[in-house]
C-alpha cells in the first residue's frame, strides 16, 4: 500500500454526518501530564502485610465489589466520579487485600450488581475503560490493581504443573499447588505500544479489522521470549506495516489488566522507505497522518480513549513533547 506523501486523503476520513460512519463515542484527549492515567497511584500496596494472618491489622476495611463484567459501583460527585466502597468490620472471606492509604485498608471482592452498596446509592456500574481517566489517583490506582489481580484469579484456578485446583494464600497474592507445593504468583505480560513518526510532521496509525471503520491507533504487540522491549518495537513495526525504525525511545508504561498486560510505550523514527506494507492478519488499514490532521480532527474519526497510553502518546506527540 502506497500512502500519499502529505498524509491521508479525504476519502480515508468520511465526514461526521456520513450515515456510513454510524454513531461514534466521544474521543476526548487524555488528561495532561507526563504519566499515563492508569499509572497513577496514591496507596501503599503493603506487600509485607500480605503474609500476616490478618493484613488489615484488625481495622475496618473498605471493600470494592467487582462484577463478572469487570464493572464496579460508581457515584457522581461534584469533583467527578468516585468508586463506592463498602465499609466492612473485617476482611471478608475471598476478598483480596489491595493495601492501604491514610491508615485505611482496601480490598476487592467479586460480587453481583446492586442498587446500593453499604447503604450508599450507586449511580452506575462502570468499567475501568469508562471511568478510569476521570477518577482520582487513589481510586484509579486501586481499581487497576483490583481488576488485574481478580482477572488473574479467574484465569488461573488450576496449577499449570499438576492440574490440581490451587489454594489461595497471602491475602490473595499467592496460589499454591497442593500436590507439588509450588507457589504461583500473579503474572504480567509485557507488551510494547509505539508511535512511529518520520522525524517531521507525520506518524503512522493503523486499525484492526475488528474495530469500526474510522477508528485508528498506534501500533502494538507482545514481547516475545528472549526479546528486549526495543527489539519487540522494531520487530512488530516491521511485521505489521513493513517499516524499518531507529531512535526507539521509551515514553512510559501503563497497566492494562484486560486481562494481564503491562504496556510499555515508545516512539520510533522511520528509517528509509515510508511505503506501508501491511500484514493483513494483523492490520486492516494503516495510514500516515499529519499533526495538523490529528490536532484539527480532520484525520481519524475516532482515536483511542483518554484512559489508554495510546492516546497519552498521541496527544504528547501532537503537542510536540515527544520526538
Amino acid at each position: 500500500m502506497t500512502v500519499p506523501e502529505g498524509g491521508s486523503t479525504p476519502a480515508d476520513n468520511p465526514p461526521a454526518d456520513d450515515p456510513a460512519r454510524g454513531s461514534w463515542p466521544q474521543s476526548r484527549p487524555a488528561p495532561a501530564g507526563p504519566v499515563p492515567v492508569l499509572s497513577r497511584s496514591a496507596h501503599d500496596r503493603s506487600h509485607l502485610a500480605r503474609a500476616l494472618p490478618d493484613p488489615t491489622g484488625g481495622r475496618p476495611v473498605r471493600v470494592l465489589t467487582v462484577d463478572e463484567r469487570r464493572a464496579v459501583p460508581v457515584e457522581e460527585a461534584d469533583g467527578g466520579p468516585r468508586l463506592v466502597w463498602e465499609e466492612r468490620p473485617e476482611l471478608p472471606e475471598g476478598a483480596i487485600y489491595l493495601g492501604e492509604a491514610d491508615g485505611v485498608p482496601y480490598a476487592a471482592l467479586r460480587g453481583d450488581r446492586r442498587l446500593s452498596v453499604g447503604g450508599r446509592p450507586v449511580d452506575s456500574w462502570a468499567g475501568l475503560r469508562e471511568v478510569g481517566a476521570d477518577l482520582g489517583d487513589l481510586d484509579a490506582g486501586l481499581l487497576a490493581q483490583a481488576i488485574g489481580i481478580l482477572e488473574w484469579h479467574e484465569r488461573h484456578r488450576f496449577s499449570p504443573l499438576s492440574g490440581a485446583a490451587t489454594t489461595i494464600e497471602r491475602a490473595g497474592w499467592v496460589q499454591r499447588d497442593p500436590e507439588t507445593g509450588a507457589e504461583l504468583f500473579p503474572r504480567t505480560d509485557p507488551a510494547v505500544i509505539m508511535l512511529v513518526h518520520d522525524g517531521g510532521d507525520r506518524c503512522v496509525l493503523g486499525r484492526q479489522a475488528v474495530w469500526p471503520p474510522g477508528r485508528f491507533s498506534i501500533l502494538a504487540g507482545f514481547v516475545e521470549p528472549g526479546e528486549s522491549a526495543e527489539g519487540a518495537v522494531a520487530r512488530e513495526v516491521a511485521e505489521e506495516v513493513g517499516l524499518r525504525v531507529r531512535d526507539i525511545r521509551y515514553v512510559g508504561s501503563q497497566p492494562w489488566p484486560f486481562p494481564q498486560s503491562l504496556m510499555l510505550g515508545f516512539t520510533a523514527r522511520l528509517e528509509g522507505d515510508p511505503t506501508l506494507r501491511l500484514d493483513p492478519t494483523e492490520i486492516e488499514e494503516a495510514r500516515w497522518f499529519t499533526r495538523d490532521e490529528l490536532r484539527s480532527g480532520t484525520g481519524p474519526q475516532v482515536l483511542p480513549p483518554a484512559v489508554s497510553i495510546a492516546r497519552h502518546i498521541i496527544d504528547r506527540w501532537v503537542d510536540g513533547e515527544l520526538s
